[in-house]
Protein backbone atom coordinates (compact mmCIF):
# COMPACT_ATOMS: atom_id res chain seq x y z
CA UNK A 1 0.00 0.00 0.00
CA UNK A 2 1.27 3.48 -0.91
CA UNK A 3 2.46 5.34 2.19
CA UNK A 4 0.53 8.49 1.22
CA UNK A 5 -3.25 8.80 1.24
CA UNK A 6 -4.35 10.94 -1.69
CA UNK A 7 -7.34 13.19 -1.06
CA UNK A 8 -9.51 13.77 -4.13
CA UNK A 9 -12.61 15.93 -4.46
CA UNK A 10 -15.88 14.72 -5.94
CA UNK A 11 -18.19 17.32 -7.56
CA UNK A 12 -21.08 15.52 -9.22
CA UNK A 13 -22.55 18.51 -11.02
CA UNK A 14 -25.78 18.45 -13.02
CA UNK A 15 -27.62 16.33 -15.58
CA UNK A 16 -25.90 12.97 -15.96
CA UNK A 17 -23.18 14.03 -13.51
CA UNK A 18 -24.71 12.25 -10.49
CA UNK A 19 -24.64 9.05 -12.58
CA UNK A 20 -21.25 9.13 -14.33
CA UNK A 21 -19.19 10.65 -11.51
CA UNK A 22 -20.11 7.95 -8.94
CA UNK A 23 -19.43 5.36 -11.65
CA UNK A 24 -15.97 6.83 -12.17
CA UNK A 25 -15.25 6.98 -8.45
CA UNK A 26 -16.35 3.37 -7.98
CA UNK A 27 -14.04 2.18 -10.77
CA UNK A 28 -11.13 4.33 -9.57
CA UNK A 29 -11.58 2.92 -6.08
CA UNK A 30 -11.35 -0.63 -7.43
CA UNK A 31 -8.27 0.25 -9.48
CA UNK A 32 -6.61 2.02 -6.54
CA UNK A 33 -7.20 -1.03 -4.33
CA UNK A 34 -5.66 -3.25 -7.01
CA UNK A 35 -2.59 -0.99 -7.20
CA UNK A 36 -2.22 -0.59 -3.45
CA UNK A 37 -3.09 3.11 -3.37
CA UNK A 38 -5.06 4.76 -0.57
CA UNK A 39 -7.63 7.38 -1.68
CA UNK A 40 -9.84 9.56 0.50
CA UNK A 41 -12.79 10.86 -1.51
CA UNK A 42 -14.25 14.23 -0.44
CA UNK A 43 -17.70 15.09 -1.79
CA UNK A 44 -18.37 18.82 -2.20
CA UNK A 45 -21.37 20.92 -3.32
CA UNK A 46 -21.47 22.32 -6.87
CA UNK A 47 -24.06 23.12 -9.51
CA UNK A 48 -27.83 23.40 -9.32
CA UNK A 49 -28.03 21.57 -6.00
CA UNK A 50 -25.50 24.03 -4.54
CA UNK A 51 -27.67 26.95 -5.65
CA UNK A 52 -30.48 25.47 -3.57
CA UNK A 53 -28.32 24.85 -0.50
CA UNK A 54 -25.71 27.64 -0.70
CA UNK A 55 -27.21 30.26 -3.01
CA UNK A 56 -24.45 29.85 -5.61
CA UNK A 57 -23.32 27.07 -7.99
CA UNK A 58 -19.71 27.27 -6.75
CA UNK A 59 -19.69 27.97 -3.00
CA UNK A 60 -16.61 29.55 -1.46
CA UNK A 61 -16.36 26.59 0.89
CA UNK A 62 -16.02 24.32 -2.15
CA UNK A 63 -13.15 26.37 -3.57
CA UNK A 64 -11.46 26.52 -0.16
CA UNK A 65 -11.75 22.76 0.27
CA UNK A 66 -10.44 22.03 -3.24
CA UNK A 67 -7.34 24.12 -2.57
CA UNK A 68 -6.36 21.64 0.15
CA UNK A 69 -6.87 18.51 -1.99
CA UNK A 70 -4.55 16.70 -4.40
CA UNK A 71 -7.03 17.03 -7.28
CA UNK A 72 -10.69 16.46 -8.05
CA UNK A 73 -13.36 15.02 -10.33
CA UNK A 74 -15.73 17.59 -11.83
CA UNK A 75 -19.03 16.39 -13.28
CA UNK A 76 -20.78 18.26 -16.13
CA UNK A 77 -22.90 21.32 -15.43
CA UNK A 78 -26.16 22.58 -16.92
CA UNK A 79 -25.66 26.29 -16.32
CA UNK A 80 -28.14 27.33 -19.04
CA UNK A 81 -30.93 26.06 -16.79
CA UNK A 82 -29.74 27.97 -13.70
CA UNK A 83 -31.87 30.89 -12.50
CA UNK A 84 -30.48 34.39 -12.95
CA UNK A 85 -28.05 35.83 -12.05
CA UNK A 86 -26.25 32.47 -12.07
CA UNK A 87 -27.25 31.67 -15.65
CA UNK A 88 -25.42 34.73 -17.00
CA UNK A 89 -22.38 34.36 -14.77
CA UNK A 90 -19.22 32.37 -15.50
CA UNK A 91 -20.19 28.69 -15.37
CA UNK A 92 -18.83 26.30 -12.69
CA UNK A 93 -16.16 24.81 -14.92
CA UNK A 94 -14.92 28.21 -16.08
CA UNK A 95 -15.01 29.48 -12.51
CA UNK A 96 -12.78 26.69 -11.23
CA UNK A 97 -10.41 26.86 -14.21
CA UNK A 98 -10.03 30.60 -13.71
CA UNK A 99 -9.80 30.51 -9.91
CA UNK A 100 -7.10 27.81 -9.88
CA UNK A 101 -5.36 28.99 -13.10
CA UNK A 102 -5.81 25.59 -14.74
CA UNK A 103 -4.15 26.76 -17.92
CA UNK A 104 -3.70 23.45 -19.76
CA UNK A 105 -6.75 21.51 -20.94
CA UNK A 106 -5.48 18.15 -22.20
CA UNK A 107 -7.98 16.19 -24.30
CA UNK A 108 -7.03 12.81 -25.82
CA UNK A 109 -9.01 11.15 -28.61
CA UNK A 110 -8.29 7.46 -29.04
CA UNK A 111 -10.34 4.85 -30.86
CA UNK A 112 -11.50 1.82 -28.89
CA UNK A 113 -11.50 -1.70 -30.37
CA UNK A 114 -15.11 -2.80 -30.40
CA UNK A 115 -16.55 0.71 -30.50
CA UNK A 116 -17.84 2.32 -33.67
CA UNK A 117 -15.52 5.07 -34.83
CA UNK A 118 -15.07 7.22 -37.93
CA UNK A 119 -11.33 6.59 -37.63
CA UNK A 120 -10.47 3.19 -36.15
CA UNK A 121 -6.84 4.04 -35.43
CA UNK A 122 -6.99 7.60 -34.10
CA UNK A 123 -4.64 8.29 -31.19
CA UNK A 124 -4.07 12.00 -30.66
CA UNK A 125 -4.11 14.59 -27.89
CA UNK A 126 -5.34 18.17 -28.11
CA UNK A 127 -3.65 20.59 -25.73
CA UNK A 128 -5.91 23.62 -25.34
CA UNK A 129 -4.81 26.87 -23.72
CA UNK A 130 -7.43 27.38 -21.06
CA UNK A 131 -7.24 30.90 -19.63
CA UNK A 132 -7.52 33.39 -22.49
CA UNK A 133 -7.88 33.36 -26.29
CA UNK A 134 -11.35 33.76 -27.76
CA UNK A 135 -13.23 32.57 -24.68
CA UNK A 136 -14.16 35.99 -23.38
CA UNK A 137 -15.76 34.68 -20.18
CA UNK A 138 -12.40 33.84 -18.61
CA UNK A 139 -9.76 36.04 -20.22
CA UNK A 140 -10.05 39.15 -18.02
CA UNK A 141 -9.17 39.78 -14.37
CA UNK A 142 -12.66 41.08 -13.52
CA UNK A 143 -15.91 40.83 -15.44
CA UNK A 144 -15.80 39.29 -18.90
CA UNK A 145 -14.36 40.21 -22.25
CA UNK A 146 -17.82 40.65 -23.74
CA UNK A 147 -19.73 43.92 -23.66
CA UNK A 148 -22.44 45.86 -25.52
CA UNK A 149 -21.85 49.58 -26.09
CA UNK A 150 -25.34 49.78 -27.63
CA UNK A 151 -28.31 47.38 -27.57
CA UNK A 152 -27.50 46.46 -31.17
CA UNK A 153 -23.72 46.01 -30.89
CA UNK A 154 -21.87 43.22 -29.12
CA UNK A 155 -18.07 43.15 -28.79
CA UNK A 156 -15.81 40.29 -27.69
CA UNK A 157 -12.16 40.56 -26.72
CA UNK A 158 -9.80 37.82 -27.84
CA UNK A 159 -6.62 37.97 -25.77
CA UNK A 160 -3.38 36.14 -26.53
CA UNK A 161 -0.29 36.66 -24.38
CA UNK A 162 3.27 35.41 -24.75
CA UNK A 163 3.38 34.10 -21.17
CA UNK A 164 0.22 31.99 -21.41
CA UNK A 165 1.11 30.68 -24.86
CA UNK A 166 4.62 29.68 -23.85
CA UNK A 167 3.56 27.77 -20.76
CA UNK A 168 0.91 25.75 -22.61
CA UNK A 169 3.30 25.18 -25.53
CA UNK A 170 5.84 23.62 -23.16
CA UNK A 171 3.16 21.29 -21.77
CA UNK A 172 2.31 20.25 -25.35
CA UNK A 173 5.94 19.75 -26.39
CA UNK A 174 6.72 17.74 -23.25
CA UNK A 175 3.71 15.55 -24.03
CA UNK A 176 4.75 15.13 -27.67
CA UNK A 177 8.24 14.16 -26.56
CA UNK A 178 6.74 11.39 -24.41
CA UNK A 179 4.58 10.11 -27.30
CA UNK A 180 5.39 9.99 -31.04
CA UNK A 181 7.37 13.26 -31.16
CA UNK A 182 5.02 15.09 -33.51
CA UNK A 183 3.32 18.40 -32.73
CA UNK A 184 0.84 20.47 -34.75
CA UNK A 185 0.15 24.15 -34.05
CA UNK A 186 -3.38 25.27 -34.97
CA UNK A 187 -4.09 28.97 -35.56
CA UNK A 188 -5.74 31.40 -37.99
CA UNK A 189 -2.77 33.67 -38.59
CA UNK A 190 -3.76 34.40 -42.18
CA UNK A 191 -6.68 36.48 -40.84
CA UNK A 192 -6.10 36.95 -37.09
CA UNK A 193 -2.53 38.02 -37.75
CA UNK A 194 -1.67 39.63 -34.42
CA UNK A 195 -3.51 37.35 -32.00
CA UNK A 196 -3.22 33.82 -33.36
CA UNK A 197 -0.13 34.99 -35.21
CA UNK A 198 1.49 35.59 -31.82
CA UNK A 199 0.29 32.17 -30.66
CA UNK A 200 1.92 30.47 -33.66
CA UNK A 201 5.14 32.47 -33.32
CA UNK A 202 5.60 31.73 -29.62
CA UNK A 203 4.93 28.02 -30.18
CA UNK A 204 7.53 28.00 -32.96
CA UNK A 205 10.02 29.71 -30.65
CA UNK A 206 9.44 27.09 -27.94
CA UNK A 207 9.97 24.39 -30.60
CA UNK A 208 13.66 25.37 -30.75
CA UNK A 209 14.07 23.80 -27.30
CA UNK A 210 12.63 20.52 -28.61
CA UNK A 211 14.69 19.65 -31.71
CA UNK A 212 13.62 16.01 -31.45
CA UNK A 213 9.94 16.92 -32.01
CA UNK A 214 8.68 17.37 -35.59
CA UNK A 215 6.48 20.48 -35.88
CA UNK A 216 3.92 21.61 -38.45
CA UNK A 217 1.01 24.05 -38.37
CA UNK A 218 -2.44 24.46 -39.96
CA UNK A 219 -5.21 27.02 -40.06
CA UNK A 220 -8.20 26.04 -37.91
CA UNK A 221 -10.55 25.62 -40.88
CA UNK A 222 -8.13 23.34 -42.72
CA UNK A 223 -7.47 21.39 -39.52
CA UNK A 224 -11.10 20.32 -39.22
CA UNK A 225 -10.84 18.75 -42.67
CA UNK A 226 -7.54 17.06 -41.87
CA UNK A 227 -8.99 15.54 -38.70
CA UNK A 228 -11.94 14.07 -40.56
CA UNK A 229 -9.80 12.73 -43.42
CA UNK A 230 -6.68 11.55 -41.59
CA UNK A 231 -6.96 11.75 -37.83
CA UNK A 232 -4.50 8.88 -37.51
CA UNK A 233 -1.68 11.10 -38.80
CA UNK A 234 -1.75 13.48 -35.83
CA UNK A 235 -0.11 13.10 -32.45
CA UNK A 236 -0.24 16.25 -30.26
CA UNK A 237 -2.16 19.37 -31.33
CA UNK A 238 -1.74 22.68 -29.48
CA UNK A 239 -4.10 25.61 -29.96
CA UNK A 240 -5.95 28.46 -28.28
CA UNK A 241 -9.04 28.12 -26.14
CA UNK A 242 -12.00 28.23 -28.53
CA UNK A 243 -10.25 26.40 -31.37
CA UNK A 244 -9.26 23.68 -28.91
CA UNK A 245 -12.80 23.29 -27.64
CA UNK A 246 -14.17 22.84 -31.17
CA UNK A 247 -11.42 20.51 -32.35
CA UNK A 248 -11.59 18.28 -29.27
CA UNK A 249 -15.34 17.76 -29.70
CA UNK A 250 -14.75 16.84 -33.33
CA UNK A 251 -11.89 14.52 -32.43
CA UNK A 252 -13.98 12.85 -29.74
CA UNK A 253 -16.74 12.05 -32.20
CA UNK A 254 -14.26 10.83 -34.83
CA UNK A 255 -12.76 8.39 -32.35
CA UNK A 256 -16.15 6.90 -31.46
CA UNK A 257 -18.29 9.20 -29.35
CA UNK A 258 -18.08 12.31 -27.21
CA UNK A 259 -19.02 9.88 -24.48
CA UNK A 260 -15.47 8.51 -24.67
CA UNK A 261 -13.67 11.88 -24.72
CA UNK A 262 -11.79 12.52 -21.44
CA UNK A 263 -9.77 15.51 -20.31
CA UNK A 264 -7.92 17.07 -17.44
CA UNK A 265 -7.42 20.74 -16.65
CA UNK A 266 -4.14 21.44 -14.92
CA UNK A 267 -1.81 24.07 -13.56
CA UNK A 268 1.71 23.40 -12.36
CA UNK A 269 0.36 22.38 -8.94
CA UNK A 270 -3.12 20.89 -9.26
CA UNK A 271 -5.45 19.17 -11.73
CA UNK A 272 -9.14 18.59 -12.34
CA UNK A 273 -10.63 15.59 -14.16
CA UNK A 274 -13.51 16.61 -16.41
CA UNK A 275 -15.19 14.82 -19.31
CA UNK A 276 -15.19 16.81 -22.55
CA UNK A 277 -18.95 16.44 -23.05
CA UNK A 278 -21.85 18.32 -21.49
CA UNK A 279 -24.53 17.41 -18.96
CA UNK A 280 -26.98 15.75 -21.41
CA UNK A 281 -30.12 16.72 -19.44
CA UNK A 282 -32.31 14.90 -21.99
CA UNK A 283 -31.07 11.52 -20.73
CA UNK A 284 -30.35 12.43 -17.10
CA UNK A 285 -31.70 9.97 -14.55
CA UNK A 286 -32.30 7.21 -17.11
CA UNK A 287 -29.18 5.16 -16.32
CA UNK A 288 -28.13 5.11 -19.98
CA UNK A 289 -25.33 7.68 -20.02
CA UNK A 290 -21.88 6.60 -21.17
CA UNK A 291 -19.46 7.06 -18.24
CA UNK A 292 -16.29 6.28 -20.23
CA UNK A 293 -15.19 9.89 -20.71
CA UNK A 294 -15.48 10.59 -16.99
CA UNK A 295 -13.81 7.29 -16.08
CA UNK A 296 -10.86 7.98 -18.37
CA UNK A 297 -10.63 11.58 -17.15
CA UNK A 298 -10.06 10.07 -13.73
CA UNK A 299 -7.33 7.85 -15.17
CA UNK A 300 -5.66 10.95 -16.60
CA UNK A 301 -5.80 12.59 -13.18
CA UNK A 302 -4.08 9.61 -11.55
CA UNK A 303 -1.41 9.64 -14.26
CA UNK A 304 -0.85 13.37 -13.72
CA UNK A 305 -0.63 12.88 -9.95
CA UNK A 306 1.79 10.01 -10.44
CA UNK A 307 4.14 12.26 -12.43
CA UNK A 308 3.80 15.08 -9.92
CA UNK A 309 4.48 12.96 -6.85
CA UNK A 310 6.88 10.50 -8.44
CA UNK A 311 4.56 7.68 -7.37
CA UNK A 312 4.54 4.78 -9.84
CA UNK A 313 1.55 3.23 -8.09
CA UNK A 314 -0.60 6.16 -9.19
CA UNK A 315 0.45 5.59 -12.79
CA UNK A 316 -0.51 1.94 -12.26
CA UNK A 317 -4.00 3.03 -11.17
CA UNK A 318 -4.37 4.92 -14.45
CA UNK A 319 -3.32 1.91 -16.51
CA UNK A 320 -5.64 -0.43 -14.59
CA UNK A 321 -8.60 1.91 -15.22
CA UNK A 322 -7.77 2.26 -18.94
CA UNK A 323 -7.32 -1.49 -19.39
CA UNK A 324 -10.54 -2.25 -17.55
CA UNK A 325 -12.51 0.06 -19.84
CA UNK A 326 -10.85 -1.36 -22.97
CA UNK A 327 -11.43 -4.95 -21.84
CA UNK A 328 -15.11 -4.33 -21.07
CA UNK A 329 -15.75 -2.72 -24.46
CA UNK A 330 -13.73 -5.35 -26.36
CA UNK A 331 -15.75 -8.06 -24.61
CA UNK A 332 -18.95 -6.56 -26.01
CA UNK A 333 -20.24 -4.40 -23.15
CA UNK A 334 -20.89 -0.80 -24.12
CA UNK A 335 -23.58 1.86 -23.90
CA UNK A 336 -25.93 2.87 -26.71
CA UNK A 337 -23.75 5.58 -28.19
CA UNK A 338 -21.07 2.96 -28.85
CA UNK A 339 -23.52 0.55 -30.44
CA UNK A 340 -24.24 -1.51 -27.31
CA UNK A 341 -27.17 -1.79 -24.93
CA UNK A 342 -25.59 -1.64 -21.47
CA UNK A 343 -26.83 0.77 -18.85
CA UNK A 344 -24.48 3.05 -16.95
CA UNK A 345 -24.46 0.74 -13.94
CA UNK A 346 -24.08 -2.39 -16.10
CA UNK A 347 -21.07 -0.92 -17.86
CA UNK A 348 -19.57 0.14 -14.52
CA UNK A 349 -19.98 -3.40 -13.19
CA UNK A 350 -18.35 -4.82 -16.33
CA UNK A 351 -15.29 -2.61 -15.90
CA UNK A 352 -14.94 -3.51 -12.23
CA UNK A 353 -15.26 -7.19 -13.15
CA UNK A 354 -12.54 -6.76 -15.78
CA UNK A 355 -10.27 -5.09 -13.22
CA UNK A 356 -10.85 -7.96 -10.80
CA UNK A 357 -10.19 -10.59 -13.46
CA UNK A 358 -6.87 -8.98 -14.34
CA UNK A 359 -5.53 -9.03 -10.78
Amino acid sequence: MSSKTYRLGVLEGDGIGPEIVPSSVEIATAAAEAAGVSVDWVTLPLGASAIETHGTPVPEETKDALAALDGWYLGPHDSVSYPEPHKSALNPSGTLRKHFQLFANIRPAKSFPGAKAVCDNADLVIVRENTEGFYADRNTFAGTGEFMPTPDTAIMLGIITREATERVARVAFDLARSRRKKLTIVHKANVLKLTTGLFRTVCQEVAKDYPDVAVDDFHIDAMTVHLVRRAQDFDVIVTENMFGDILSDLAGEISGSLGTAPSINSSATTAMAQASHGSAPDIAGQNIANPVAMILSGAMLFEWLGAKHGDEKLAAVAKIIEQGVADAIAAGTSTRDLGGSASTTEFTAAVIKAIGAAR
